[in-house]
């Protein structure tokens, strides 16, 4: 990421980008206060990216107002400090394309642009959804391929299709299917890989992604900065898998269900207080919530007794 001296930044994909998540007051509103902290304290813990209107986000719980609303809010908090990646998810294409304008309204650096789930299109189908989004935009495009939620998975076909637009840099890949990687990494060059299956992390620095979007850096950002920085900064993999192993008991614990819950009760443990999730969600039970308050200790412990060394 660089900024050149008219603010305006310059997106290479590079590094911990998180997606944030979204406090809800008392009352279930959004709490627009609360979501300020959460992003100065991104900010302050020097991540490289922040994305509004993921999973983590729990765009799909929201209204377009309050997405909307998200946005622009997170626009002029962020200020031009780091990158902001704007989430145009939706079932209509219709309605992506809402999202992706918008984006481009309040000058989001890039936009996300996932699978319309359910209707379960076609690999071609699924391209032009995303080209027509991209023609709203015209922005750079973070690919978001997360077949567990979506329903189809992005292949060969699509990536061939979407190449066609130079907008399409980067993916964040979420499929849990090494083909896939290493398909993108040999095949298409031209798309920046971006971890997007945590305890694959490895992996994917070692197949030459340089960036990494994991939820966990909510809570425990210094940590996933230091496996990204001894990976493709430093190119020590030793310590990397030392890191990686360190961090394992989290992202197992993570797989085990719950997971936004379990994200935003981490970020609870720093400060940053989120309120409720939103239906059909459930927050965690007291002994879920010590389980995972012992997990995330023994991380950064374990974590920090690595970068020490």
């Amino acid at each position: 990421m660089v900024v050149n001296s008219l603010e305006v930044i310059v997106l290479t994909f590079e590094g911990i980008y998180t997606p944030a998540i979204t406090p809800y007051k008392a009352d279930g509103s959004i709490d627009f206060a609360r979501f300020a902290e959460v992003l100065e304290s991104l900010i302050e813990a020097r991540v490289h990216g922040i994305i509004i209107g993921g999973s983590t986000g729990e765009y799909y719980a929201q209204s377009a107002q309050e997405r909307k609303a998200l946005a622009e809010h997170a626009r002029q908090v962020t200020a031009n400090r780091l990158p902001l990646i704007v989430g145009t998810g939706a079932i209509r294409t219709e309605e992506a394309v809402d999202f992706a304008k918008h984006a481009r309204e309040i000058k989001a650096d890039a936009i996300l642009v996932t699978s319309p789930p359910y209707a379960l299109p076609t690999e071609l189908e699924n391209a032009h959804h995303a080209l027509t989004v991209d023609k709203a935009a015209q922005l750079p495009i973070m690919l978001y391929n997360y077949p567990g939620r979506m329903g189809i998975t992005m292949g060969e076909t699509y990536f061939r299709e979407v190449s066609r637009s130079s907008n399409v840099v980067a993916i964040k890949e979420s499929s849990g299917d090494f083909n896939n990687l290493h398909l993108l990494a040999c095949k298409f060059p031209n798309i920046a890989l971006s971890c997007g299956w945590d305890d694959q992390a490895l992996e994917f620095f070692a197949w030459g992604a340089r960036s990494w979007v994991c939820a966990g850096s909510n809570f425990i950002p210094l940590e996933h900065v230091a496996l990204y920085e001894a990976c493709v900064v430093e190119k020590d993999f030793d310590k990397g898998r030392k890191i990686m192993a360190a961090m394992m008991p989290l992202m197992n614990y993570l797989d085990g269900g719950k997971f936004v819950q379990s994200i935003r009760y981490g970020c609870e443990l720093n400060g940053l207080s989120s309120g409720q999730v939103r239906a059909p969600l459930q927050n965690l039970d007291e002994e879920e919530k010590a389980q995972l308050k012992a997990v995330i200790a023994d991380v950064k412990r374990n974590v920090a007794a690595v970068t020490a060394a």
